[in-house]
């Protein structure tokens, strides 16, 4: 037969608040020493005079133990006592493996020993740093490849093609990043052609001025402008992006449902810089020579249809073939800079920030790199 009033409560478990106390030159633990009691266990280890304490400790009084009591014990005593003393063996196998578990944990991590050679020490500060920059570069190199395999994945595959986001992604990377690309290169091209000018006065070569503008902005500085000024726009973006993502949790969830980031997120940006970059790469070569014909006109007498002459006559079609034909690698390169430092991000503003930092200055120092390196090349093989 039922109750009628219902069911008996369930009594609760006889719990004894922990206590700590000096007793014969040792520290005797009682009592339980858990989270429900972890205030009292406060009062009780603050009471007590750290400087006084006797070495010996005592803890076979010592009742239930958990995360919370061990951390007050190990503030109370300190992780290295703990460690090194033989008093932990009273206690239960498991008590006494959570009591050390805490103890590591909170214990400070040893200070590298000092050489006392400076010699020694910048050794091995050098040493430390090629070392992370090695583990940089394979990660990006590992990054590269699964990119690129993603890639011949879903290109034969239409079905698979983000096309809304990398519409999204050319109108941001391409589109908007027009203009300061257009009056910054036309800026550049006007002050070649007066410092130019400037010096081949001198000479009486002023006329030369134009080969100059022309060289100059067809085979290095439209698409490094371009490349440095989408690695400051655009790799930045892509990093706050994905980095805001994943502080979100938003990464986890597209792993979830079965869905693969670098697919979703990473291939749609990529394939928008490498078509975005040679656009803004060409429109940067004109907007660079324009600058340098309003030069050549407005102070060095030399007209526009003389300027395109010049051009005609002694520019060959090589040149512009080199110059936008980094545009694809420096584009794809910046692009995956930015979205790696994105993946990167921990769980945190600052994280996002300093990871945002970073993807800038590494796209811009990878863009020069390679373009040293490619005017090298094409110096050598006479291109």
């Amino acid at each position: 037969m039922s109750n009628p009033a219902g069911p008996e409560p369930i009594a609760a478990p006889n719990l004894h608040p922990g206590t700590v106390e000096i007793q014969d030159e040792a520290l005797v633990f009682r009592g339980d020493w858990i989270l429900d009691h972890y205030t009292h266990l406060k009062k009780q280890a603050n009471r007590l005079d750290r400087t006084v304490l006797p070495a010996e400790t005592d803890f076979t009084a010592l009742g239930q133990l958990d995360t919370a009591g061990a951390s007050v014990l190990v503030s109370l005593l300190g992780p290295d006592i703990l460690l090194s003393s033989g008093a932990v063996n009273q206690l239960p196998p498991a008590q006494g493996e959570l009591l050390r578990t805490v103890a590591r944990s909170l214990a400070a991590p040893p200070a590298r020993a000092s050489a006392g050679n400076p010699i020694a020490e910048f050794l091995a500060d050098i040493g430390e740093r090629m070392s992370h920059i090695t583990r940089e570069h394979l990660l990006l190199a590992g990054f590269m490849g699964q990119t690129l395999a993603t890639l011949v994945t879903v290109l034969p595959r239409p079905r698979r093609w983000r096309m809304t986001a990398f519409v999204a992604a050319v109108h941001d990377t391409g589109l908007n990043a027009l203009p300061i690309v257009a009056l910054l290169t036309f800026l550049v091209g006007a002050v070649v052609a007066f410092l130019g000018a400037t010096v081949l006065e001198d000479f009486g070569a002023t006329i030369y001025t134009v080969n100059l503008v022309a060289f100059s902005f067809l085979r290095e500085f439209g698409v490094l402008l371009a490349a440095i000024l989408l690695a400051g726009r655009t790799a930045s973006a892509f990093t706050a992006q994905i980095g805001a993502m994943k502080v979100n949790e938003e990464l986890d969830a597209i792993r979830t449902l079965g869905l693969s980031p670098i697919e979703l997120l990473v291939v749609p940006r990529v394939l928008a810089m490498m078509v975005s970059l040679p656009i803004l790469t060409f429109i940067g070569m004109m907007s660079g020579m324009f600058g340098g014909a309003l030069v050549s006109a407005l102070a060095l007498d030399i007209p526009f249809t003389q300027f395109l002459s010049i051009l005609q006559r002694d520019i060959a079609l090589q040149h512009f073939l080199v110059g936008l034909g980094k545009a694809p690698v420096y584009a794809f390169l910046i692009a995956i800079i930015g979205c790696l430092e994105g993946f990167k991000v921990a769980g945190s503003a600052q994280s996002v920030g300093e990871h945002t930092t970073s993807s800038v200055v590494q796209s811009i120092f990878m863009v020069i790199l390679l373009d040293a390196i490619a005017a090298l090349f094409f110096m050598e093989m006479g291109w």
